[in-house]
């Protein structure tokens, strides 16, 4: 079966599985593939046996060894998937291979050739599958190659380019036009801002979808969100983003078409998909409907006040939240797990995920374990990893009872609380300077004595010998499923004198009633009287980088197998999104990495570093496990981590919102 070329682009015919040993046009491309970011695409078989290239059409054959089972080896689709495993290590690694599988994808000023991400094709057929695919695609375009993985560039950057054209991910992804960082729709005024001081001087509500080139990180509760130029996706503003589940993307010359388009200051729709975002010119409505989030309401479990002991890190568990937030109870529970194991390890791999109805097996690959382990030597060899190589840093937690005898030691202070309760009932013009003085009462208040001697008594008998201290908010107010007030409260790093520990801790106490704190939680429905802000305060790790994880693909959400890590020098570089960190993808069931961009780098990570990311990426994976609320093992975990040569050390654990 073969497809002849067409003119006109328009979707191929469903009955047509492809254009089969004939040149692809670029009409038929259009044709025959998909899109993807932007670029259009369609899915490549080589056969390598009969000297035969297909090109299949993606409205029919979403999966290369479906397609080559049934139209190729006559193998119907449940046969192929029921034994998926083995035609994997027949397509992607066996050495004398039958088939050679990739994508086609067209950019403005070239075609690029890449393998799935899994595949181990080494350098002579690499180069065998670009010439074989260079004699059936349009001239006009040159064709590269295109590393599918971290193995494969390796490989490539041993081959001449005059030998083999090629482009890396990174240089593509930098160059991108568009990423959808979070799917969705939403109707608002567009606001678009070329300065931060023009966002400053401009007042905000929920219904605008604002375009800046970067998008500042205390932003309030929108609508919509585009960034004019390139960000990460785990930076907090994208990370609130997620969380309040509203329209993200990327559209490099944004803010030139809107004015091209005189959009700002028009009510538009504003839609994102893996594909595009949209804007459209809608009439303003008479009356705006709040937007979801506008209407659902964060219920904190009831906190416990009364005198708690200032304690170790490592004797709190995830229940202890509502005594010394969440932060410091999981971090707790982390140091449990670490120190006596879970049950719940395996238990993103027990859990059949189609087309892999069994995932254990490559968990065993993964671990370096037999194929046919038992599950307890499983979670033995899961345990070995942990142990090997995943710390917390040492810590102490300051309960809530700690922040509320502070509170209550200063009549000021009292008298400013029940201003701002008033204000806030009364929605009151003056709930900002009302914020802005009681911030201002709890910094300058003294630390009374008894409380700064338990303090320093729990530093000097827990902590002895550190010398330098991070100083964590810990809330009952932050890292919950519905709201991870990323970035609103306040964390202080190089902290070593006990006057600058007293300080931090009341800069953290005062981040509890900031201006953007309280206006966030009133959105959500989280009353003043219901907050407490515990403290955590943790040994200083010295590292060679560091970064977030999050076991999940923000950009691609129904990949169960692959998690996205930024990667910088300094951890505040990549949450802040002051510097563009490295990005990367690594499986978590077929291993490997992928570098998906260098940021602001200059070269990539060495091959040691990219173990370690491979290693924090199963143990990511496992920790999942075992802080997943339900039996699916499915719900995604936000890590903060510093890598030194041999360990890594996880600071922040929290639940990543999809």
């Amino acid at each position: 079966m073969s497809l002849t070329d067409v003119v006109a682009p328009s979707p191929a015919p469903e009955n047509v599985a492809a254009l089969i040993g004939e040149r692809l046009s670029l009409s038929a491309l259009h044709q025959l593939g998909g899109t993807l970011g932007g670029y259009s695409f369609v899915k490549v078989v080589v056969d390598r046996e009969n000297e035969v290239i297909h090109f299949l059409n993606d409205a029919r054959h979403s999966f290369h060894a479906i397609y080559i089972g049934e139209e190729i080896l006559g193998v119907p689709e449940e046969r192929v998937r029921a034994d998926i495993d083995s035609y994997n290590q027949d397509f992607y690694h066996a050495p004398d291979r039958r088939f050679l599988l990739g994508i086609l994808a067209r950019h403005p000023q070239m075609l690029s050739l890449e393998t799935v991400e899994v595949d181990t094709m080494p350098a002579e057929l690499i180069r065998e599958f670009h010439a074989f695919v260079a004699r059936y695609v349009d001239p006009a375009l040159p064709l590269v190659f295109k590393p599918a993985n971290q193995l494969q560039e390796r490989i490539v950057r041993e081959i001449p380019p005059s030998e083999l054209p090629r482009v890396f991910a990174h240089e593509l992804f930098s160059t991108a036009p568009f990423v959808a960082l979070n799917p969705g729709t939403a109707t608002g005024r567009l606001r678009a801002f070329r300065t931060e001081a023009e966002y400053r001087a401009a007042t905000l509500d929920w219904s605008d979808i604002i375009v800046m080139d970067r998008v500042p990180d205390d932003i309030p509760r929108l609508s919509g969100i585009v960034n004019a130029r390139h960000t990460t996706p785990l930076s907090h503003t994208n990370v609130l983003a997620t969380g309040w589940q509203i329209p993200n993307a990327v559209q490099v010359g944004a803010l030139a078409d809107i004015e091209r388009r005189e959009l700002d200051g028009k009510w538009v729709e504003y839609t994102v998909d893996a594909q595009a975002l949209s804007l459209r010119e809608i009439a303003e409505p008479a009356t705006a409907a709040p937007p979801s989030w506008y209407a659902q309401r964060v219920t904190l479990e009831e906190p416990e006040s009364e005198r708690s002991p200032i304690v170790n890190l490592a004797r709190l568990r995830a229940a202890d939240r509502y005594r010394y937030g969440t932060k410091g109870a999981n971090l707790g529970e982390l140091h449990h797990v670490l120190a006596h194991g879970s049950q719940r390890l395996l238990g993103f791999y027990q859990v059949p995920r189609p087309p892999r109805e069994n995932l254990l097996p490559y968990l065993a690959r993964l671990l370096d374990v037999p194929a046919g382990a038992s599950v307890p030597d499983l979670a033995a060899a899961a345990r070995r990893l942990l142990d090997d190589h995943v710390r917390v840093p040492r810590g102490i937690a300051l309960p809530f009872s700690l922040q509320r005898r502070f509170l209550e030691s200063s009549p000021r202070i009292q008298q400013a609380i029940g201003k701002l309760k008033m204000a806030l009932e009364l929605d009151a013009r003056e709930i900002e300077p009302l914020c802005v003085e009681l911030q201002g009462l709890i910094r300058s208040a003294r630390m009374p004595g008894a409380l700064a001697g338990e303090i320093d008594s729990a530093l000097v008998s827990q902590l002895a010998g550190v010398r330098t201290f991070v100083v964590r908010s810990s809330s009952n107010a932050e890292d919950l499923a519905g709201f991870s007030a990323a970035g609103i409260y306040e964390s202080l790093n190089h902290v070593t004198t006990a006057e600058r520990i007293f300080a931090s801790v009341k800069e953290v106490w005062a981040s509890l009633v900031s201006v953007r704190s309280v206006r966030l939680r009133r959105q959500a429905g989280i009353s003043l009287d219901e907050c407490y802000m515990g403290v955590v305060i943790q040994e200083q790790v010295t590292a060679d980088f560091g970064g977030v994880l999050v076991t999940t693909n923000p950009m691609n959400r129904a990949d169960f197998r692959t998690v996205y890590v930024n990667v910088s020098p300094r951890v505040t570089d990549v949450v802040d999104g002051s510097a563009l960190p490295m990005q990367y993808l690594y499986s978590t069931v077929e291993g490997g990495g992928r570098t998906v961009s260098l940021g602001d780098a200059t070269a990539d990570l060495d091959s040691r570093a990219h173990d370690q990311l491979q290693r924090l990426a199963i143990a990511g994976r496992l920790l999942q496990g075992h802080f997943s609320p339900d039996y699916t093992f499915g719900s995604p975990v936000d890590v903060e981590w510093l890598a030194d040569g041999d360990h890594l050390h996880l600071v922040q654990l929290r639940p990543y919102s999809v």
